[in-house]
């Protein structure tokens, strides 16, 4: 078979969703290929709009995750394949359009992840001192187009939220600078910044109770593990009854989360006995209280400045039913942080479903539609979306990969009942895509370029004793990778 009939794929976005399908697509073409007409190759293009590779696994997820680097290092085994062609610092809608696209590829995948904050919708969330948790997190992690310092001068911190984004951001809050820059990539502002950060005092408000909240064991372990760090809970929050111990035991992740907050509970009470002290018994110099069925309903200012936080408790039935007390109580803070959820990206040209947050797709399946629903809602051929791009801020890496299968899938047998064989794009010489970047004046950085990035990346670790040091500027990592 020649290079020019093998099937064209583009995917949009080169973080988890995007590197997953592009594997998936592959593998399962090599199984079923042949059955469905298709043939058993194809060429993958991935568009990423930053100059580097791997979206939030580099940019979305604390840097003190032990598990990162191995997702990024599966990620780049798969980068590593002559059938998929990496085209970072290409975006979608400026560089190329949609039409183009479609011109040249048989499928377009959008896997275009999240960089956005919810909303809070509280009254006071515009006070100077309320911070959305994307941001931050764009700033600890190195984001090439995000902020390079982070006010960090308050002495007591709220943070709100149920999931691992608000266990992130607390455990960064409380970090001690030296203990993280030995054990991460984080860069020398993110160092100095932490290093200056003033918090004494944190408050993790959780809506509902122990046995609703989203975190992953993982998460709570590394909560356990702050050094200077003393852990304060409510005793009444781990009161439960028997309907919801019964119901937390139904799924193996809830039970394993709620012990291992039974575990913190017992580890708060000897920190207490033991004279305010952090995990290892030493002198405790920061308070991280967790709050549970504690629902924010007002951030309160002074002269334009966040000054407290106020918070109603809420009871939590079984089934996850929360149902508000009416009993208030405010907390002097300085500065609050929402974790409440991410919304996924847009992409010009395709609809957007608001309600739900993600790219306009049929029934959850993955085919992008005309509108978000509806009877005029018509599936719109060869565009599809994977991810969060498909079914909106919820899952971790596990769904990202199912989610993969299933479009997958999907895309095989559309393309097998596409005239011959699934090969419909009308331009399909391999070099077209390259010659249109180029006449744009737009320089695509290619998996050998990110290599660059990468090696200089752990050289300037190795100066340090530590196995990384991110690059943050996006003309650093231009030149790098182009040189």
């Amino acid at each position: 078979m020649s290079e020019t009939n093998e099937l064209r794929i583009a995917v949009i976005g080169a973080g988890p969703a995007g590197v997953y399908s592009s594997d998936i697509f592959l593998r399962q073409l090599g199984k079923l290929g042949e059955e469905l007409g298709l043939g058993t190759k194809a060429r993958i293009d991935l568009f990423e709009k930053l100059p580097v590779p791997f979206g939030l696994v580099r940019y979305g997820v604390a840097p003190d995750h032990p598990s990162i680097k191995f997702i990024a290092s599966a990620l780049e085994k798969t980068l590593d394949n002559p059938d998929i062609h990496l085209y970072c610092d290409v975006e979608f809608g400026k560089d190329v359009t949609l039409d183009e696209l479609l011109e040249r590829y048989d499928a377009v995948l959008f896997a275009t992840g999240a960089v956005e904050d919810k909303p809070l919708g509280l009254p006071g969330a515009d006070l100077d001192g309320v911070y959305g948790a994307a941001k931050f997190v764009e700033w600890y992690d190195g984001y090439p187009t995000g902020a390079r310092e982070w006010p960090l001068d308050a002495e007591e911190v709220a943070v709100i939220g149920g999931g691992n984004v608000a266990m992130d951001v607390a455990r960064e809050l409380m970090r001690n600078a030296d203990d993280l820059k030995a054990k991460t990539d984080i860069p020398d502002n993110v160092y100095e910044g932490i290093k200056a950060n003033k918090a004494k005092t944190l408050h993790l408000f959780i809506r509902r109770g122990v046995a609703q909240a989203k975190f992953s064991v993982q998460e709570l372990r590394e909560m356990e593990k702050l050094p200077g760090v003393q852990l304060i809970i409510n005793e009444d929050d781990f009161d439960l009854d028997d309907d919801t111990i019964e119901e937390a035991g139904k799924d193996k992740l809830t039970r394993q989360m709620v012990e291992e907050l039974f575990t913190i509970r017992e580890m708060a009470e000897d920190m207490e006995d033991d004279g305010d002290t952090d995990f290892e018994g030493n002198p405790a110099d920061r308070k991280y209280y967790i709050h549970f069925n504690s629902a924010p309903v007002e951030v309160l200012g002074e002269d334009g400045k966040v000054k407290a936080i106020r918070v109603e408790k809420t009871t939590t039935s079984a089934d996850g039913k929360m149902t508000r007390t009416g009993e208030f109580e405010e907390y002097p803070v300085q500065a609050v942080y929402h974790a409440i959820g991410y919304k996924p990206a847009t992409a010009p040209g395709i609809a957007y479903d608001d309600r739900r947050a993600h790219l306009a797709n049929a029934n959850g399946d993955g085919r992008i539609t005309t509108e978000a629903s509806g009877e005029g809602a018509q599936v719109r051929e060869r565009l599809y979306a994977t991810g969060w791009a498909k079914r909106g801020p919820v899952g971790l890496i596990g769904s990202t990969k199912s989610d993969a299968l299933l479009i997958v899938t999907n895309m095989l047998e559309d393309l097998s009942k596409a005239a011959e064989g699934g090969r419909v794009a009308a331009d399909r010489d391999p070099e077209s895509i390259d010659r249109l970047l180029a006449s744009r004046g737009v320089k695509p950085i290619d998996f050998a370029g990110w290599k660059k990035v990468d090696a200089f990346e752990r050289a300037e670790g190795a100066k340090e004793g530590r196995e990384h040091k991110k690059v943050i500027d996006p003309e650093q990592m231009r030149a790098l990778a182009h040189a």
